[in-house]
């Protein structure tokens, strides 16, 4: 089942991927643009797929350099048509010529997660060949070209992102998200680094509760508790914060999911489907439509939203990939979740687990639950590595070989785990 819900999330990337510019489409929907992160996603499932069998190594190698020669050849004035800027890139991009696409942002952590993706790559094919080693040079390079400082903005945490014509966004990462992977990058740059203090800086937004028996550090949606885990080892490292509270990033991944089903359980709200073994708030998409009365209240519907416990939004819609994701946190709560979704009547192939949300409290004139139209590119590519990961821990692996993540884990305060058993420079 397993591998058959991996491989289905991995042919999605690869044929939503222009052959001539290597970007990967936002959705599995016609005329959708490209998103960064998820060309990213798809630079790391490669390696999954020569490993699985799914693709060959010389094929592997030709698409990611077909991505990075694109990139590296990009236009980096940060006009309003360009790809990127100061080494960043626009979210989304047209998927034909590049350029930025609708009046989006550059960025900061969608870049993060691309270069991610694009050391993962390097991290793998280490061959003597000689498009191997133009695939490593160019990632090396792509990697000192992202200015890190640059998106503090003169302050001390990093702002979400730039505007052409308009500047920094005014807001910057506040309470705890999916931006660790982010510092952990920008402080690892032998070129551009991010200030030490601007991690600390971040860590301090920080809220830490007591949900249902469980003392954790708090994110309502179920995928910041588990992307930058798709890349980065974090079992058993512990920075300032988390040594304070006896605890570590990955077991706060565990306890998150814990919460998530005890809230399910409870369903406090009274939607159709929410159990013990059913289960999953996080982003995506949902139905959209007039608030209706639902349980004797008016529910609104929230279309495309990041969902959260137990604070909300919830509006009853559910995304299987969360279960999926979390098989590596807590493997005796999320497989249940797993089947009871991939077993479900006409969706037994897998549709629910992979769409990109379902509803079961609304339903069309058969009575059948809401269903997305279509997948995000994103949660496929969360499933390709995070499933990798429980199977085999292979990008786990590769990660703890590049020095930059070191070295950023240990600027940032990381110490224990693997950074103890391996001594890299970068």
């Amino acid at each position: 089942m397993l591998d058959r819900l991996q491989k289905t999330a991995f042919d999605s990337l690869a044929k939503s991927t222009n052959p001539r510019t290597g970007l990967v489409a936002d959705r599995s929907l016609d005329n959708s643009h490209a998103s960064i992160a998820v060309v990213g996603f798809a630079l790391s499932a490669y390696v999954v797929g020569v490993e699985r069998g799914w693709i060959s190594r010389e094929e592997a190698v030709r698409r990611a350099l077909v991505t990075l020669r694109f990139f590296w050849q990009s236009d980096q004035t940060g006009s309003t048509e360009a790809t990127g800027f100061k080494g960043f890139y626009f979210h989304f991009l047209d998927m034909e010529t590049g350029k930025r696409a609708r009046e989006c942002e550059l960025s900061i952590i969608d870049t993060a997660i691309l270069i991610a993706g694009i050391l993962t790559s390097a991290a793998y094919f280490t061959g003597s060949t000689p498009l191997e080693t133009e695939l490593r040079q160019l990632a090396d390079d792509l990697y000192r070209r992202v200015d890190w400082g640059w998106a503090e903005a003169g302050g001390s945490a990093v702002v979400h992102g730039w505007r052409p014509n308009h500047g920094f966004m005014t807001y910057g990462w506040e309470g705890y998200s999916e931006a660790l992977v982010l510092y952990v990058l920008g402080l690892g740059s032998p070129t551009h680094r991010l200030k030490s203090q601007s991690f600390n800086a971040w860590t301090m937004t920080y809220q830490w509760e007591n949900l249902y028996g469980q003392d954790f550090l708090y994110a309502g949606p179920l995928f910041i508790h588990q992307l930058s885990h798709a890349w980065i080892d974090l079992r058993g490292l512990q920075d300032d914060f988390m040594r304070e509270k006896g605890s570590d990033y990955f077991e706060n991944s565990r306890r998150a999911t814990i919460v998530q089903r005890e809230y399910a359980r409870r369903n406090p709200l009274n939607f159709r489907g929410y159990a013990q073994d059913c289960w999953g708030l996080s982003a995506g998409d949902g139905p959209n439509g007039r608030p209706s009365i639902y349980a004797g209240r008016h529910q609104t519907l929230y279309g495309y939203a990041a969902r959260g416990v137990p604070y909300g939004p919830d509006d009853g819609t559910l995304a299987g990939s969360a279960a999926l994701n979390s098989l590596v946190f807590a493997l005796d709560i999320a497989l249940p979740v797993v089947r009871t979704l991939y077993d479900r009547g006409r969706l037994e192939t897998g549709t629910t687990v992979l769409a990109g949300g379902f509803n079961a409290s609304v339903v069309d004139a058969e009575g059948e639950p809401w269903i997305s139209a279509g997948s995000f590119g994103f949660d496929q590519g969360l499933v390709v590595l995070s499933l990798e990961n429980f199977r085999s821990g292979l990008l786990w692996k590769l990660t703890c070989d590049i020095p930059y993540i070191r070295a950023g884990l240990s600027r940032a305060g990381f110490k224990g785990g693997w950074l103890s058993r391996r001594a890299r420079s970068p």
